[in-house]
């Protein structure tokens, strides 16, 4: 069980603080910036299966794909609001 860390150890402590710090990010903020906690995540999860490509173990492999699914989520539900309030904005300004 002592094994020594080698660079995809590393690359999965990396994850793990990305996933630790959006929660942070998003448990201590007044209004969350949807880009920044879901692309956190969405790094940590990436970085997290890079390690377990490697280190397998099938549960976490597993919960980091939904993991970087629900993150993908968030940017794209980020993404269509940030267009709508866009296209919103144009409105306004034509009608004034």
């Amino acid at each position: 069980m002592s094994e020594a860390l080698d660079i995809y150890a590393f690359v999965g402590f990396l994850g793990t603080a990305c996933i630790i710090g959006a929660y942070a990010y998003l448990t201590l903020s007044e209004r969350a910036n949807p880009f920044l906690l879901h692309g956190t995540n969405l790094t940590g999860a990436a970085l997290l299966t890079v390690s377990l490509i490697v280190h397998t173990n099938w549960p976490s492999l597993v919960l980091e794909g939904f993991w970087a699914a629900i993150a993908i989520t968030g940017l794209i539900k980020a993404l269509r609001r940030r267009g709508a309030d866009a296209a919103g904005e144009a409105v306004e300004v034509e009608e004034t």
